[in-house]
């Protein structure tokens, strides 16, 4: 008997939809993330427009399994499936909110635990904290030099950098940093974003011009009210999902910060306190995007109460960073970890230096090769 042409069909793809960054982001409802015969099973979309993706537990590539939404599941088998190939698992809201994280992890050395918990008590913290505030300093002047074509600002940045010298808290070093931020971003309200003719009747005025860093809807960056801040706010989580990943790795507690930001419930501070110098490398991205091409009303929609979200296809795209992100903190994270740990040892000799799991510095340079940083730009 002939097959009705009406049943439903599965489309399974054969064709590997995983890219060169070796991520995966999956959005829609109903999502699915199960075990079938061996292979890794998953299924996303929304009505009509649903894949089924099949991946095999050699040569499928996968590095990052992202999920957009909390609509749907995914089993335990699954996740196992993803530990033993050593790939992590990230769950975002589109606005910006980190869900869960996992991913692989390293058997942690209790001496470094116990100098991570020591270090903001013990002056090591104030000074790991004033180096990651300089070097955030440091990039927002550069681009405030090099892409905003404000040198006035950049010599204040330059100003707020020399008085990190003679702080001695961390409640001096937050100032500092926040009245910095505060210059910073005052350059950025005007910042025109460009959009298609045909989109312009259809968006708020406001959504023409990057915007205030500050949200009214909540007085902090969350809950964006521009499509310019709704991206920041997404690549920062990100870049929250990458540190936790990379501090894991090292044998850090990424919820143990060093002092710069306190401790909160369900904050990931030690995370938070590595990725500062890093937001300017992101910020710098998106300049340069918004600048050469336009953006989409349809990347886009505002809630009822004005809150600019981003679609599921612009997040999917968006996701493909994380890879550089990633990238970019890796040797940060691994400075971190290395202060600590001399901190712990009565001698810091080559032999009792931490492995460099993330960047392979020791490795080349065991070689005899010059270590040179993975700069990959993002997409």
């Amino acid at each position: 008997m002939a097959a009705s042409s009406t049943l439903p069909q599965h489309n399974v793809s054969r064709k590997s939809q995983i890219g060169k960054t070796g991520v995966l982001t999956l959005s829609g409802f109903g999502i699915r993330v199960r075990m079938q015969r061996g292979h890794l099973e998953i299924e996303d979309g929304v009505g009509m427009e649903r894949r089924t993706i099949r991946l095999p537990r050699v040569g499928h590539g996968l590095k990052r399994l992202v999920v957009i939404g909390s609509d749907g599941f995914v089993s335990l088998s699954a996740l196992e499936w993803l530990t033993a190939q050593d790939a992590s698992f990230v769950m975002l809201e589109r606005d910006g909110k980190i869900s869960c994280v996992t991913g692989p992890v390293r058997p942690s050395e209790a001496k470094l635990r116990r100098a991570q918990a020591l270090a903001a008590a013990n002056g090591l913290g104030l000074e790991i904290a004033r180096s990651l505030i300089d070097a955030k300093l440091r990039g927002q002047e550069q681009v405030l030099q090099e892409r905003l074509n404000c040198q006035g600002a950049a010599d204040i940045i330059s100003d707020f950098r020399d008085k990190l010298v003679s702080v001695h808290t961390f409640d001096a070093i937050r100032v500092v940093e926040a009245n910095a931020a505060a210059c910073y971003f005052r350059e950025w309200r005007n910042i025109p974003v460009t959009w298609p003719k045909a989109d312009l009747p259809k968006i708020p005025d406001h959504w023409r011009f990057a915007g205030s860093r500050q949200s009214p809807l909540s007085g902090g960056p969350r809950l964006a009210v521009t499509p310019v801040h709704a991206i920041l706010n997404y690549c920062f989580a990100l870049l929250e999902a990458e540190t936790r990943l990379a501090v894991s790795a090292l044998g850090l507690d990424p919820g143990l910060g060093v002092g710069l930001h306190t401790d909160t419930a369900n904050r990931d501070s030690l995370a938070l306190d590595v990725l500062e110098p890093i937001r300017p490398k992101i910020e710098t991205w998106l300049l340069n995007w918004i600048g050469s091409e336009p953006l989409r009303r349809s990347d886009f929609f505002e809630t009822g109460t004005g809150n600019c979200r981003l679609m599921s296809s612009l997040a999917v795209h968006l996701s493909e960073t994380a890879a550089t992100w990633g990238r970019a903190v890796a040797p940060i994270a691994e400075w971190v970890a290395q202060s600590l740990w001399t901190s712990a040892r009565e001698t810091a000799s080559r032999d009792q230096m931490l492995p460099t799991r993330l960047t392979q510095r020791r490795r080349s340079e065991g070689r005899g090769k010059e270590f040179t940083l993975d700069t990959k730009p993002a997409p």
